[in-house]
Order: structure tokens, then C-alpha cells, then sequence
């Protein structure tokens, strides 16, 4: 391998996964992945140009559908997006220098998928409720109607903070919700930072395949009573990225 090239590393497998002939990785033209094995241990990695930036969305794309592919077929931890050696024997020391934690945290994962499950607030429908329950944001409402911006600023002002607190505490409140339905489903869950200033939901499940079924019904149950307020997204199965410790993301 020339010095002007490297080795994209995805993820660390068991040594007996082997990746597709047609399984395409990162950069233009996506590079072939390929498998480097040590002991019980396999890196899923593919050739790239250590000069050319790497971090276009088309990038992170292949990136993921290469490690969800493979969560559903065998054990995988993630390796952090944008994790490029020099080549393969940087790969091997890699594998060697954490072989048993790795491996050990394989088993964990071993028949376990993650799965996100996101939702965002409707916003007319949330400030319509929050204006009949809290007159304090009604009364301001009322202030702002039909008046110009600019001789209502300090009124919008107040009343956007109250919408925001409203969210905030309404959102707890739902993460917790949720983890309640559907934890009993569950491994393990991770709450996840919002995306977006009206996010009601945004957490991450490890679930069992044997309860993949009945977890994705508690989630279907638990969006349809709220499917008026809430637009909410069930995205997997996934690679455990929020199950992964930082050693095993490989900093």
C-alpha cells in the first residue's frame, strides 16, 4: 500500500464474518471492503486516499449501511466514523492490542440490534394544548394577536420561554413515558440529545431479536396514543452505536 493510502476501518466483527463481493464503502469510487483478522477478531475495512477528505454525506451513508447490514447478520462493534490507518499492520495491533475486551463485548451483542425511536412535537398542537392549560402563556398570546412584532417584542420573548420550558419538561416527561412502555422489550436503553428545539422523544433501544416483534408493537401502541401530538419514527434495526463504549468506538 503507497503512502498516499490508508485503510477506513467500519467495525470490529468475529473473524469467521466474511464481507459480500458487492459490499461498497467509503470514498469516490466507493472502495471494496475487505476483512482483516486477528485471533477471534475481524476488522471490516476498505482502501482509501488518506489525502482526500472523507466525511461527505455519501460517506457516513455508506458507512452505516455497512455496519447495519451487518448488525443483522452477526455481532459488530461500530468503529468511530472517520477512523483511517496506514495500513494493515496498524489494523492487527489494533485487534491485538484489545482483543479480549472487544471480544468480550461481542458476545454481548451477540442476537441484539439497536433500535431509535424519534418524535417531534406538532407544533400548533402543542402550543393549542399548553394555551389551555397555562394562563399565563394564554393571557400572553392574547397580548401578541393581531399586534406588530416590534411593539409586542418583550411579550413574544416571554411567551417563546414558556413554550420552550413547556417543551423541555414535556419531553422528560415522554422519554420517560416511552422507557416505561417498552423498556420490558428491552436490553438496555440510552437516551439521546434532541435534534431539533421541539423533539418529544429521542431515545435508543438494545433489544433482544427473540423481542424485536414485540418491541416494535409496544412502539406502534405508544405512538398511535399520541399520534395526534406527536409524529413519531421508529429507525432500525441499527448497529449498537449508543451501546458502545468509548474504548470500543476507538477514540
Amino acid at each position: 500500500m503507497s503512502q498516499e493510502h490508508g485503510l477506513f476501518v467500519y467495525g470490529i466483527v468475529p473473524s469467521d464474518v466474511e464481507p459480500t463481493a458487492d459490499a461498497e464503502g467509503v470514498g469516490d469510487p466507493p472502495g471494496r471492503v475487505t476483512a482483516i483478522r486477528h485471533g477471534e477478531l475481524a476488522a471490516l475495512v476498505s482502501e482509501v486516499g488518506l489525502t482526500e477528505p472523507i466525511g461527505r454525506p455519501a460517506d457516513l451513508t455508506a458507512y452505516e449501511r455497512l455496519l447495519d447490514g451487518t448488525a443483522e447478520v452477526a455481532p459488530v462493534l461500530p468503529v468511530r466514523f472517520g477512523t483511517a490507518v496506514t495500513g494493515e499492520d496498524a489494523v492487527v495491533d489494533l485487534l491485538a492490542a484489545h482483543h479480549d475486551s472487544f471480544a468480550a463485548a461481542l458476545a454481548e451483542f451477540e442476537d441484539r440490534l439497536q433500535y431509535t425511536v424519534h418524535g417531534r412535537f406538532d407544533e400548533q398542537e402543542f402550543v393549542s394544548d399548553l394555551l389551555t392549560r397555562d394562563t399565563r402563556a394564554a393571557a400572553l398570546a392574547d397580548q401578541v394577536r393581531g399586534r406588530p412584532e416590534a411593539q409586542s417584542r418583550e411579550q413574544r420573548i416571554r411567551l417563546g420561554e414558556l413554550i420552550s420550558q413547556a417543551v423541555e419538561q414535556r419531553r422528560e416527561a415522554e422519554n420517560r413515558a416511552l422507557v416505561d412502555a417498552v423498556g420490558r422489550y428491552a436490553v438496555a436503553d440510552a437516551p439521546r440529545r434532541p435534534s431539533h428545539e421541539l423533539d418529544a422523544v429521542n431515545v435508543a433501544f438494545l433489544v433482544a431479536t427473540d423481542d424485536e416483534k414485540d418491541f416494535v408493537g409496544a412502539v406502534e401502541d405508544f405512538a398511535e396514543q399520541r399520534r395526534d401530538l406527536i409524529r413519531m419514527r421508529l429507525v432500525g434495526p441499527l448497529a449498537p452505536y449508543d451501546f458502545v463504549s468509548a474504548h470500543q468506538l476507538v477514540e
